[in-house]
């Protein structure tokens, strides 16, 4: 499986039969220009949209006719399964900004959660539903998400093998969020987590290669 990171809270996931997932596209130059991330020229089968915000769920605009699910529920794609599992996008149960849906993917003898714009820590229940978890992509950069300290917790709950930082404050997007080292800082005096900051935008991942102990925490760099 590749994972590729193509900006803010967007990934492509393309399995090992060639199957492509997207994640939250985002539209290019929403919010006054904020997002300054590129169009998304890659034409996937499936794309998960965890609330409909213009940097989360512009699956309109991109190539093809892709299967788009908007909504929570569990579905069957080929040898794709989803679960979306209904969380909030504020810590007020959704009277701020409204729902969210953590989408998990499991492709290739992996679980890959997608938390979406999650605003809140989750609950036991909330947990329970997204289930184990082999790859995390949490959002950190606060402001209209979890911060970095929530964001810790969150991992703590979940328990993943990798952990991969979204929706931070990066050049293209210029949306008033935290910077990755928020996150990291606390987590660079432990020692059953790993950093790695990879020089790429992409991380090439087989179900036997995951961590045996430990977690790994991976930055990816922006493709768009």
């Amino acid at each position: 499986m590749r994972i590729r990171f193509l900006g803010h809270a967007t990934f492509l996931i393309t399995t090992a039969a060639g199957r492509k997932v997207i994640t939250d596209p985002y539209e290019p130059g929403a919010f006054g220009g904020a997002i300054g991330l590129r169009p998304i020229s890659d034409q996937a089968d499936i794309v998960t949209v965890s609330h409909a915000h213009a940097d989360h769920g512009d699956a309109a605009s991109l190539p093809g006719h892709p299967a788009v699910y908007p909504e929570a529920g569990q579905f069957t794609v080929g040898d794709i399964a989803l679960k979306g599992v209904p969380t909030f996008h504020d810590a007020v149960r959704g009277r701020e900004r409204g729902p969210n849906v953590v989408w998990v993917i499991g492709a290739d003898g992996m679980q890959i959660a997608h938390l979406g714009d999650l605003g809140h820590v989750i609950d036991s229940a909330q947990a329970e539903s997204i289930g184990p978890v082999d790859i995390l992509m949490v959002p950190v950069g606060g402001t209209y998400t979890i911060d970095a300290r929530d964001a810790i917790e969150v991992v703590g709950l979940l328990a993943p093998h990798i952990v991969i930082p979204m929706h931070y404050r990066v050049p293209q997007v210029t949306i008033a969020l935290d910077p990755v080292e928020d996150f990291l800082r606390d987590l660079r005096s432990d020692r059953s987590k790993v950093i790695r900051e990879a020089n790429s935008s992409d991380l090439e991942i087989a179900a036997e290669d995951l961590p045996k102990q430990g977690m790994e925490i991976v930055i990816l760099r922006p493709a768009l």
